[in-house]
């Protein structure tokens, strides 16, 4: 007669069962160990570059001044960035088309003055004089996509121009007086200078990111799993996740040491959140990477290719008004003086430095946020460091040079390894 098999009998094979698991699962996590490193020397950088500069920006300047990293000060290093970081966000849209916006700067000067004046002198309430400059930041933004679509305009010579006429524009309204104040206790300006989010909300607000990551992560198993496809370990999704969790929440605890995060810094993370999603998940955005990929096999394809240069000048030129209103609120005044001197450069560089590519085709509205950060942080840490202005634009000009050098070179290795 046969015997039923005993415990002892299948205790060897249940553990070779475990140890088989657990050598897959190593093997998994190597092989995507791999994967990245075939990435990169590939030239699929992604954020590393501008990771690594933040990196030993913060270390250089840690040790020349150590109250470059002091919360107050990264605070009011924060409000800095929101200024031009949404105004480097229109110019990622452009230059994911391979074009270029050259009047960011003065657009967001004009929509100042715009809400200056009737806001100030005209008495209209500061929401309408908000949705007006706006409503003019779009105007512009039309006028260039028409130059564009049906002239054949090069972008650079008709924004250039724009430059100059916004410019004057500017000067104009403004008139004789050249400045006007805005009320220092008007929910505006307070919005630009002190507001910042509760110590609660902000904590709650970093877990967000770890969340979405963990959600996304068990969708796309379920569905690759649907389809009898492999997907990559859990465990992968759930250590990035609780990294980037653990890092959020120190940033957090340690800028609530000062006076905490500003709502117009959250209020930048938002339109990048929002321009990502519209980039990444959204029929629009594979369009704008097709287009500036390749405008022709777009057309062909019977993508609408008038239609995208329309929207990304549009949000360019839109997005440029809301950073000079914002502007204004951290100043308290509008002014000759704003959107002129480095904001253009600062919004290219911003977007170029975070990862998107002159060439067209690739980029991230997150690229705009770390670009941004890595060039307040070198503004602050020279002026920390008492320097003066011109080794700034020259430091300045030297990593917008690096990451253009970069940017070429990890092109070239993509092209060598086929994925251009």
């Amino acid at each position: 007669m046969s015997q039923k098999p005993s415990d002892t009998t299948l205790a060897p094979a249940t553990t070779l069962d475990r140890s088989d698991e657990r050598v897959r699962h190593d093997d998994s996590m190597m092989a995507m160990v791999g994967a990245f490193i075939d990435r990169v020397k590939s030239g699929d950088l992604g954020m590393l570059p501008v990771a690594v500069g933040l990196i030993v920006i913060s270390t250089v300047f840690s040790l020349l001044n150590p109250v470059f990293l002091a919360p107050n000060n990264l605070v009011n290093l924060l409000f800095d960035c929101a200024t031009v970081g949404i105004i480097s966000l229109g110019i990622v849209c452009v230059l994911m088309l391979g074009e270029i916006d050259l009047s960011v700067g003065s657009m967001s000067g004009l929509s100042s003055a715009i809400l200056g004046v009737l806001w100030v002198n005209n008495g209209v309430p500061f929401a309408v004089a908000i949705i007006a400059a706006i409503a003019a930041g779009a105007v512009i933004g039309t006028v260039y996509a028409v130059l564009y679509n049906r002239l054949g305009m090069p972008s650079f010579v008709a924004t250039l121009a724009g430059l100059l006429a916004l410019l004057g524009m500017q000067l104009y309204i403004l008139g004789p007086s050249g400045s006007i104040n805005l009320p220092y206790a008007s929910p505006l300006v307070r919005f630009g200078q002190i507001l910042v989010m509760p110590d609660w909300l902000s904590y709650l607000l970093a877990l967000v990111p770890g969340a979405v990551i963990i959600a996304k992560g068990l969708r796309t198993r379920q569905q690759r799993a649907a389809v009898n496809l492999s997907s990559q370990p859990f465990a992968a999704t759930a250590i990035k996740a609780v990294v980037l969790t653990a890092a959020l929440e120190f940033a957090v605890y340690y800028l609530n040491l000062g006076r905490g995060i500003p709502w117009m810094f959250g209020l930048f993370v938002a339109i990048a959140v929002v321009l990502n999603y519209g980039l990444t998940r959204t029929q629009w955005g594979r369009s704008m990477f097709a287009v500036g990929g390749n405008r022709e096999a777009a057309r062909r394809a019977g993508i609408n290719v008038r239609r995208i240069y329309l929207s990304a000048f549009v949000l360019c030129s839109t997005l440029a008004t809301i950073g000079g209103i914002l502007s204004a609120s951290r100043l308290a005044s509008s002014s000759q003086q704003a959107g002129t001197g480095d904001v253009n450069l600062n919004a290219i560089a911003a977007a170029v430095i975070g990862g998107t590519s002159l060439f067209g085709g690739r980029g991230s509205a997150y690229s705009a946020l770390l670009g941004i950060i890595v060039i307040q942080a070198i503004s602050n840490g020279l002026t920390l460091l008492n320097l003066s202005s011109s080794l700034r634009y020259m430091i300045t000009g030297g990593v917008l040079a690096i990451a253009v050098i970069v940017d070429s070179l990890a092109r070239r290795s993509r092209v060598s390894h086929g994925r251009a």
